[in-house]
């Protein structure tokens, strides 16, 4: 099986039992692409495995949640078979699927699968108040930090630039930080601003604007509307006004939804099992971060998906009567 270890624990030759197509006879090992460990990618990664693994006793399945480069990277750890999941801005399952920018070197992925969707995310830009910048027009001739390579904020971030017509030397320093390493180059006076593709709230937005004077940028004008326009998986989105120091009023950006993906290959059983303990324990998994409490079964298996359904996740949402 692609991407996964497979360690025999009951042989039927040697032992002459048989097993039910519901139950796992072997042990697997199963890895999510999550993302910066900062971030919510990794929380989400960190919190599915956590379900999956209380209930290894009984499917035999290990789930591990390893901090990664971002969506792009999980996309691409999906076609190696680094990863049997990963978690990935929806605009960027569409876009493997489709084989289109940033993934236009390669085959489309037909293959991509959706299991579930997760919080909203907006795209985020931070910006020091001393850098007197409010609006994303005004980041031209500053120190920005676009994202590192592999991360859905980078992808977001070329993709408006490339609507406005900007080259990076519009800028007076581009910068790839990885999402952990951007508070401290925000307070160092390294950047001016910072950017994140994330739900909130965010650990690495609290820390910069807690040690720094900062203010979230509006992500606005015609050619965001343009984006809006032609890319349906892209929503106009609000970061709320109070959420982080210094910015009393709501903030108005895009967003989307985080999406977990797998690909047709993987077992169909064990995609049923990961569904089946995080939609069992849901409310739990809910109170594990702020971003998720305002989850809802209902749209979680429609909003934001942007490929198929991989048919183990269908099988549980049938069971449940939610299809």
């Amino acid at each position: 099986m692609k991407g996964l270890a497979l360690v025999s624990v009951i042989s039927v030759a040697l032992g002459g039992f048989s097993f039910s197509e519901n139950v796992i006879a072997s042990e697997q090992f199963v890895t999510i692409g999550t993302g910066g460990q900062t971030g919510v990618y990794y929380v989400a990664g960190q919190s599915i495995c956590r379900f999956v693994n209380r209930g290894g006793e009984e499917h035999g399945i290990k789930c591990n949640a390893p901090a990664s480069g971002g969506g792009v990277a999980n996309v691409n750890g999906l076609r190696s078979g680094e990863y049997n999941f990963g978690i990935m801005q929806s605009d960027h399952q569409f876009k493997a699927m489709n084989g289109v920018a940033p993934f236009q070197n390669s085959q489309p992925m037909e293959d991509i699968r959706a299991v579930f969707s997760l919080q909203s995310e907006v795209f985020t830009i931070l910006a020091r108040k001393d850098a007197n910048v409010t609006h994303f027009e005004q980041l031209q001739g500053k120190r920005v930090n676009i994202g590192n390579p592999g991360s859905g904020q980078r992808d977001t971030f070329e993709q408006i630039m490339a609507e406005k017509g900007w080259e990076p030397s519009v800028f007076s320093l581009v910068s790839d930080l990885k999402p952990a390493e951007q508070a401290s180059a925000m307070s160092d006076n390294n950047i001016d601003a910072m950017s994140y593709f994330v739900g909130h709230p965010n650990g690495a937005i609290q820390e910069a604007s807690t040690t720094t004077d900062a203010v979230l940028v509006a992500v606005t004008g015609p050619e965001i509307d343009k984006l809006l326009a032609d890319k349906a998986y892209f929503t106009k989105a609000v970061i709320p006004g109070g959420m982080y120091r210094g910015n009393p009023d709501d903030t108005p950006s895009i967003g989307g939804k985080a999406v977990l993906s797998t690909t047709a290959e993987t077992d169909p059983e064990l995609v049923y099992q990961l569904v089946k303990s995080v939609f069992d324990n849901v409310d739990r998994f809910k109170r594990l971060h702020p971003a998720f409490k305002d989850l809802q079964e209902s749209e979680m298996i429609k909003v934001g998906l942007s490929a198929p359904l991989h048919e183990g996740a269908v099988r549980y949402y049938k069971e449940r009567g939610w299809m």
